[in-house]
């Protein structure tokens, strides 16, 4: 009886370390292939600061927001 517990505690305590490592390595790769924030979104927060954003500059702070990214 004392052993199932200790081995169903012990079980436990690896699932949730285990769980919490996947979860955390799922959701670093799911925000590398997904930024949270898109061009579209940089251009409406452009917009309201009152300055008309222009291709070239969405994409050079998308690429410089990308290369933030790869460094982390």
């Amino acid at each position: 009886m004392g052993t199932t517990i200790i081995v169903g505690i012990i079980a436990l305590l690896i699932g949730l370390v285990g769980g919490f490592f996947i979860a955390r390595w799922y959701m670093k790769k799911y925000f590398q292939d997904n930024p949270p924030i898109s061009a579209d979104m940089i251009k409406q927060m452009m917009a309201q600061m009152g300055q008309k954003p222009s291709q070239k500059k969405l994409n050079q702070l998308m690429s410089t927001m990308k290369a933030s990214q790869k460094k982390k």
